[in-house]
């Protein structure tokens, strides 16, 4: 599951910035959001709440913590942008597991391959203004799909 939220953490910066065009501190700030999490046993819902923060003038710093019913966990992850090539590592901070993550966005979309010890999975997302919604799909594992749609909350 940490691995699922850390896809979900990290598409979501470069994907606001695909659709605005502009720089990363268009996209620094609070968003919270919700959405479902199918797995082989049925599915539930989660919370989400990320923060973003400026760590440069192509760099992003984010925060994310989740909840439902079974998970409980907090990403930190650290993203740059190259002219439409993004890369980063991400850590589940809770239980000391890492990773990188790495693909390409433009015209509104992304598609990310996100990478750790034991987890890969890929994801898409499409922002639209303050929405963004994001689908993971992770190799392997009882979790089947992930989507969640986050707005910006300030």
């Amino acid at each position: 599951m940490f691995g699922a939220a850390a896809t979900v953490a990290l598409a979501a910066a470069p994907a606001a910035l695909a659709q605005r065009g502009d720089g990363l501190a268009q996209f620094a700030g609070s968003w919270v959001g919700s959405g479902t999490i199918a797995t082989t046993s049925g599915s539930e819902r989660i919370r989400c709440r990320v923060n973003y923060s400026l760590a440069g003038p192509n760099s992003l710093h984010q925060d994310l913590r989740c909840a439902s019913d079974s998970y409980n966990f907090q990403v930190s992850a650290d993203i740059v942008d190259r002219g439409g090539a993004i890369s980063g590592t991400w850590t589940e901070v809770t239980r000391g597991v890492s990773g990188n993550v790495s693909g390409r966005m433009g015209g509104g979309a992304i598609e990310v391959a996100v990478s750790g010890s034991g987890f890969s999975a890929g994801l898409s997302i499409s922002t639209s203004g303050n929405r963004q919604s994001v689908s993971i799909r992770p190799s392997g594992g009882d979790i089947r799909d992930v989507s969640v749609s986050l707005t910006r909350s300030r």
